[in-house]
């Protein structure tokens, strides 16, 4: 076991638990904290994948942007923080039975799953190169994806809006 499998496993179990958190927290904005806690535990495995790049654009994204975005809704909608969660036992054995169901149908596809050779080049110029296929090859796709946060975001203003008389 080297260092890099070791951080892998840490990274992965802090994602997988704000996940985790993420489902079982009853208050609003402890989700998102714990929401926070995957996004950059995500960004630690990408730079652990040389992705540099994209575990940047993670944190600045995601655990910013997204998150900010997250705290307007929350604080833009009323919520009752103090929903009680109807549990029985048979959701929770169905549950249970769908995760373990899950897990060996991905552990059956992936056991035998042959990648090719290793890429050599991996660790050199990787920022570069995303900057250079976003740019030139999916120029269209990135603007298309500006415009539709775009017209996401003047819908949410619209959505928020109050109208003029209504109460609070």
């Amino acid at each position: 076991m080297n260092g890099e499998f070791l951080a892998f496993l840490i990274l992965s179990g802090t994602a997988i638990l704000g996940g985790i958190l993420m489902i079982n927290l009853k208050k609003v904005v402890h989700m998102l904290l714990s929401v926070v806690l995957t996004f950059v535990s995500l960004a630690g495995i990408y730079v652990l994948l040389s992705a540099e790049f994209v575990a940047v654009v993670q944190i600045l994204i995601y655990s910013g942007a997204i998150t900010i975005l997250l705290t307007f809704g929350i604080m833009l909608t009323d919520h009752k923080a103090e929903e009680d969660r109807v549990s029985s036992r048979i959701r929770a054995a169905l549950a249970g039975l769908g995760v373990i169901i899950f897990f060996f149908t991905v552990y059956a596809g992936i056991r035998n799953l042959y990648f090719g050779p290793g890429a050599e080049t991996l660790h050199a110029d990787n920022t570069r190169k995303v900057g250079e296929s976003i740019f030139s090859h999916y120029v269209i796709p990135f603007e298309l994806v500006s415009i539709v946060l775009l017209v996401a975001l003047m819908g949410a203003v619209v959505l928020t809006r109050r109208r003029e008389g209504e109460d609070q």
